[in-house]
């Protein structure tokens, strides 16, 4: 099932069972696609894939662990509760994210096979990556690992 099928499917079901804060959240998260359509029209796409909008669901699991910070560090709890309800949420329609060990090899093998030595090369590390992790790799805890390594 396509991660805009289970979308649509949990926002009925969660309308029917009268859970406002999951409607909102959800909503919220097929106008970001939506957002993410429209910008991926101007290069001839009519919707982005699901690579894409896993990308767009990290970005906004991102923007919303900032702002619950935030919120923390200003004792606006019930925002940073609200903000923090929406990152669990967002984060169930992420794929699972590699553990620490499994990406630490990971990173090890894509240096190896692209003969990686500095820092000039890690483009290609990250790109070995992608090829072979899509949307289940998250690109920042990758890149610090990578930098590590090569430095």
């Amino acid at each position: 099932m396509s991660l805009r099928a289970r979308l649509m499917d949990d926002l009925k079901t969660a309308m029917k069972a009268g859970e406002s804060a999951k409607v909102a959240t959800i909503r919220m998260i097929t106008a970001k696609l939506k957002d993410a359509d429209i910008a991926a029209r101007s290069k001839g796409v009519d919707t982005i894939g699901d690579d894409e909008a896993v990308g767009v669901l990290r970005g906004m699991v991102k923007s919303r662990i900032e702002s619950a910070t935030l919120y923390r560090q200003g004792d606006r709890l019930e925002l940073a509760d609200k903000e923090e309800a929406e990152i669990a949420l967002i984060k169930t329609y992420l794929p699972p994210e590699l553990d620490e060990a499994a990406l630490e090899a990971a990173v090890a093998e894509a240096i190896a096979q692209t003969e990686a030595v500095s820092m000039k090369d890690m483009g290609k590390v990250m790109g070995a990556l992608k090829v072979r992790f899509g949307a289940t790799l998250d690109l920042g805890r990758a890149n610090g690992l990578v930098k590590a390594r090569l430095s």
